[in-house]
């Protein structure tokens, strides 16, 4: 377990160093969020409308943004070779890769989003609830990005092969998520319900998606 921590704190402190993929991922979330506004016009309505719909997808693509070296970066330096030839099983090095890269994307996306959710007017009730399916659901867009990474990882620049292996993978978690929001704007309809398979889908891809992913590093050589 000293090793696993270790191999965490490791990949959050490269991702969070200016230039790393996590602050590369926030920043365009946040950028793209913001000009949504000026793309979209000074309608608040649509913008409540669509606006739950634009944090996803922004979401979505800002997670894609660095996939690619999630273990490309160790496998040109050697580090992957003596990961597979150590003690720890590839489920547990994968699991800890994916863990960090949520930490320093998914996460600060999530906290991002209340602050960015009012510039495209979202109402306070719905924004709370946007922010709980983005909880919920980034980690399932980490975990599926992971099997694609490691299936690209032995492919230089293979940054648009990931994007088309792993998007429509994605789209579960896309419907649901927005769906959880829409259900939240509309008080005849209930969120527990589509949050509920966001979370059961984020829990399978950490246990499915981690286990291919594994394999698929083990049988790179």
């Amino acid at each position: 377990m000293n090793a696993w921590f270790a191999l965490l704190k490791r990949d959050v402190m490269l991702a969070s160093r200016l230039g790393g993929g996590g602050f590369v991922g926030v920043i365009f979330f946040l950028s793209l969020v913001v000009l949504a506004p000026f793309a979209l016009g000074p309608d608040l309505n649509l913008l409540a409308r669509v606006g739950p719909a634009l944090l996803w997808i922004a979401a979505l693509l800002a997670t894609l943004i660095g996939l690619d070296r999630l273990f490309q970066a160790d496998e040109e330096d050697g580090s992957l070779d003596l990961m597979r030839m150590g003690d720890m099983p590839m489920l547990l090095v994968v699991l800890a890769k994916g863990i960090a890269h949520w930490l320093t994307t998914g996460l600060p996306l999530t906290l991002a989003a209340p602050i960015l959710g009012l510039l495209l007017a979202i109402e306070p009730k719905v924004l709370g609830v946007v922010m709980l399916s983005l909880v919920m659901g980034t980690p399932a867009l980490t975990f599926i990005g992971a099997v694609g990474a490691a299936l690209t990882v032995s492919v230089r620049r293979g940054g648009l092969l990931l994007a088309v292996i792993v998007m429509p993978m994605m789209i579960p978690v896309m419907i649901f998520g927005v769906a959880t929001a829409s259900a939240a704007a509309s008080d005849m309809m209930d969120f527990i319900t589509p949050l509920t398979v966001l979370a059961g889908l984020s829990l399978g891809s950490v246990v499915v998606a981690s286990g291919v992913a594994a394999m698929a590093l083990s049988e790179v050589s």
